[in-house]
């Protein structure tokens, strides 16, 4: 997932190393999600069940992009990713929702 630009500061300068250690550690594939195990789908290819070509993002587990220990980040497709990051985005959403109606 490409880096909005407001958050662009909240990482580390070598985030693209440290994205490529991660995806590298992974063998180029997903490492699979809480909530798809086993995904495994390779980047660059279709992927198993979307058909969607995969590309390969690095997810903070803790959802601090300023937290770049590897026990944190995770090499995840698309679909691993975004369904991780759903519950956040709508609490999110919500959150500012309510913040406009005050």
């Amino acid at each position: 997932m490409p880096i909005r630009e407001e958050n662009r500061k909240l990482y580390p300068t070598n985030w693209r190393d440290i994205s490529l250690e991660v995806r590298g550690r992974a063998g180029n594939r997903c490492e699979g999600s809480p909530a798809y195990p086993d995904c495994r789908a390779a980047n660059g290819e279709p992927h198993p069940v979307t058909g969607s070509r995969v590309v390969l993002t690095v997810a903070h587990l803790d959802h601090d992009p300023r937290n770049s220990d590897r026990s944190n980040l995770r090499a995840w497709c698309q679909r691993c990713h975004l369904t991780y990051d759903a519950p956040r985005k709508a609490q999110n959403r919500a959150a500012r929702a309510q913040a406009g109606a005050l």
